[in-house]
This record gives structure tokens, C-alpha cells and sequence, in this order.
């Protein structure tokens, strides 16, 4: 029983057959995700995040696991109908998880990254 809910765990949080892709995004990141990156990472907000991080089928771009608190950033292509379906099926299964999204247009970050932060901030308060 035991090792059949590590299983589930496994499966639901950084999935195995997901490594290479997660890598991949992480060395390939955007100047937004470098960014927010630079002021999430090694707790500056007071909670851990990690980047990239799968849960089920999806790789979320931040996640801090002790808030339940995915961070996503989106660009334009996430304005398109067939992203928008995609990434509603994508927080709605989160949601299901009991994890909170957040979501920040690249642009949001590149000019106003204090707000982000503050918006971020309160959530983990």
C-alpha cells in the first residue's frame, strides 16, 4: 500500500518521463523567467521556489510546494484560443490539486517586476 501512494506521487510530482523536458526549459529560459528567477530563487521571499517543476501532466515555470503556489508566466501566444483552452484545463487540474495559480504576462515582468513581486508576496503571507 505504502509504495503504491509513492507511486501516485511520483507520477502526480516531477514525473520521470517529464526530466529532459524540465531541463530543457530551464536551460532555454526566457528573460522574463531569468528575471523572476533572480528574485525567487534562495527564498528572498521568504519560502522556497523551485522552476519547472512538473505535477501530473503539466511543468509549471515556479512552484513553491510549502504554499501550494504555482507561478506562471505567459507570453503572447498564450492570447490564442487554443492556449487559452489549454491553460484553463491546465489551472482547473491544478485547482483540483489545491493548488493556487498565479499568472504575469512577460511583458508584466520585464517592466514592472515590483508589482509582481508584491502580488506573489501576498499570496505567500
Amino acid at each position: 500500500m505504502v509504495s503504491h501512494a509513492i507511486n501516485i506521487l511520483v507520477l502526480r510530482f516531477n514525473n520521470p518521463k517529464l526530466k529532459s523536458r524540465r531541463k530543457e526549459l530551464r536551460n532555454n529560459s526566457t528573460e522574463a523567467e531569468k528575471l523572476i528567477w533572480s528574485k525567487l530563487k534562495s527564498s528572498q521571499l521568504g519560502c522556497k521556489f523551485r522552476r519547472q517543476h512538473s505535477i501530473g501532466p503539466y511543468i509549471l515555470d515556479f512552484y513553491c510546494p510549502s504554499k501550494q503556489l504555482a507561478i506562471e508566466l505567459d507570453g503572447g501566444q498564450h492570447n490564442e484560443a487554443k492556449s487559452m483552452n489549454y491553460d484553463s484545463n491546465r489551472t482547473e487540474y491544478l485547482n483540483s490539486l489545491n493548488i493556487t495559480v498565479l499568472r504575469f504576462w512577460n511583458s508584466q515582468i520585464l517592466t514592472d517586476i515590483s508589482t509582481v513581486l508584491e502580488a506573489i508576496y501576498n499570496h505567500l503571507c
